[in-house]
């Protein structure tokens, strides 16, 4: 790191076994990615309470390249749990921040696609043909805005697919594009 890192306790003192701790564990977050900048973490328990205990709340600042990382309010009744949840989350957040800028994203997944091949408008459910031929059902329920009353016979859509009861279904029904003009498949 190029600046010293900056520990703050607010509303009781920390002991030199914790501010050890908390040393190593920001040693460790620069392993994972060495090009921090600073970190600046505040441990803060409640007023009145220090004495019996949490709850304590624990931010970690990490100044990088090109912005900041910050975990906050890590809230837990054991001082230990606190922080050691808190620099869990920065270091899975740091993680995430290094493929980013290694590139190393993962793409989207692209939504399968299908058409309404059946519609039951009383009995609010339907089917989705894939390209493949299968068929999908659907319940109204699972159709986003504008909504299922929009749907006719050949409307194209993206769906997400999960096993139901009785084979697969469409949990979540997206209309792809502006409702064509009723045919049947």
């Amino acid at each position: 790191m190029q600046r010293p890192l900056k520990i703050t306790a607010r509303d009781f003192a920390l002991s030199e076994a914790v501010e050890a701790e908390i040393r190593e564990k920001v040693a460790k977050l620069d392993s994972y990615y060495n090009g921090i900048i600073g970190c600046e973490v505040v441990v803060e328990g409640v007023v009145g309470h220090h004495r019996k205990g949490g709850p304590f709340n624990v931010r970690i600042d990490l100044t990088m390249p090109g912005g900041e990382l910050a975990v906050t309010h890590q809230r837990e009744e054991i001082l230990a749990a606190a922080i050691r949840e808190a620099f869990d989350a920065a270091r899975r957040r740091l993680e995430d921040y290094a493929r980013e800028q290694r590139g190393d994203i993962k793409g989207h997944e692209v939504q399968p696609h299908a058409r309404v091949s059946k519609l039951f408008p009383e009995l609010g459910y339907g089917f989705l043909e894939t390209p493949d031929g299968r068929e999908i059902y659907f319940h109204a329920n699972s159709v986003l805005a504008p909504g299922f009353a929009q749907l006719v016979v050949g409307t194209d859509v993206h769906f997400v697919e999960e096993l139901g009861a009785e084979g697969p279904q469409a949990s979540t029904v997206i209309i792809a594009h502006k409702r064509p003009s009723a045919r049947t498949l």
